[in-house]
């Protein structure tokens, strides 16, 4: 398992000579947002699909107030471009797959590049990673695979905000009580062996001029992991988070605090809005749509509830 983690990107390059100007908002009601499928590693789920998507994250996204298209691997780029210019952000979610090397990787890069390459354009196109999906982002950035152990497993930890975190992008719109809780309270739940040490990462150039640190927390081993970033200025809204809603509330739902919880996926929808992304038609955009696809329940054989098989 990996950590549970989110990060929101607005791209452009670090080696571009002069930063554009933040691309003028766009107002967008029907967002929709790509999620990336990945191969299917578990022996228990490989029957049923050589890709998937758990529909926590479907139902994460469309809680945010977005709709969702499943983007399979191995497609062309051609095919990969249409995608992008149809959609309105992407989500790569979590799961245990190479973060240089597997299909996930790969196609992931894809649209990484575009929407660097697209932003330098003006255009505005965030990508959100969740899990592995968080870490395969910093991938991507530091061009390297940067991961330590980092143990917490099915545990839920307040969050230690830096001093610039009340003030930053992602989090000072949200309200004083909030901020209280999510440092004081264990609000963030994380599943994960591996994160990127608060060290690593304060040594690594790339990293190190394009994000700053919001908030960090301890793993099993001692290690000081990286659980919440934020682009610099010039980079334009890019955040993350390495813990996601707790998962302590399993069991006992009446103790979720789904007011404050609600809030943490608040970033998504928003900047998704901005994109002025379409399909060609309404059928286009119909067809392809997580509607069209049923999830198998899978929570006799899986720590996930239910998935998506492709």
């Amino acid at each position: 398992m990996f950590t549970l983690c989110v990060l929101l990107l607005t791209l452009i390059s670090w080696s571009c000579g002069a930063f554009p100007g933040p691309p003028k908002p766009q107002i967008n009601d029907r967002p929709i947002i790509g999620i990336l499928t990945q191969e299917t590693e578990d022996d228990n789920l490989k029957p049923y699909g050589k890709t998937y998507i758990p529909s926590s994250y479907v139902k994460y996204l469309e809680s945010a107030g977005c709709r969702v298209t499943p983007v399979k691997l191995n497609l062309t780029l051609p095919e990969y471009e249409k995608i992008f210019n149809s959609i309105n952000g992407m989500m790569f979610i979590g799961g245990a797959v190479n973060l240089l090397t597997s299909d996930f990787a790969k196609a992931a890069a894809v649209f990484y590049k575009l929407a660097l390459k697209a932003y330098v354009s003006g255009d505005y196109f965030p990508l959100w990673g969740t899990c592995l999906g968080f870490q395969l982002l910093t991938a991507l950035v530091a061009g390297d695979d940067l991961l330590t152990n980092a143990t917490v497993e099915n545990k839920a930890l307040p969050l230690k905000l830096t001093a610039g975190a009340e003030s930053s992008r992602m989090f000072r719109n949200f309200p004083p009580e909030l901020m209280k809780s999510l440092s004081q309270e264990p609000l963030t739940g994380n599943f994960h062996h591996y994160g990127i040490a608060t060290q690593t990462f304060e040594g690594n150039e790339r990293l190190e001029s394009f994000f700053s640190i919001l908030s960090t927390n301890k793993a099993k081993e001692g290690v000081e992991f990286v659980s919440t970033i934020e682009a610099q200025p010039d980079s334009e809204s890019l955040e993350g988070k390495a813990d996601g809603p707790t998962s302590s509330c399993r069991g006992d739902f009446s103790r979720c605090p789904w007011k404050k919880i609600s809030l943490l996926w608040s970033p998504v929808a928003p900047r998704a809005r901005r994109s002025s992304h379409h399909f060609s038609s309404a059928k286009e955009e119909d067809a392809a749509l997580i509607y069209n696809y049923s999830p198998l329940y899978v929570g006799n054989i899986s720590s996930y509830m239910q998935i998506y098989f492709f």
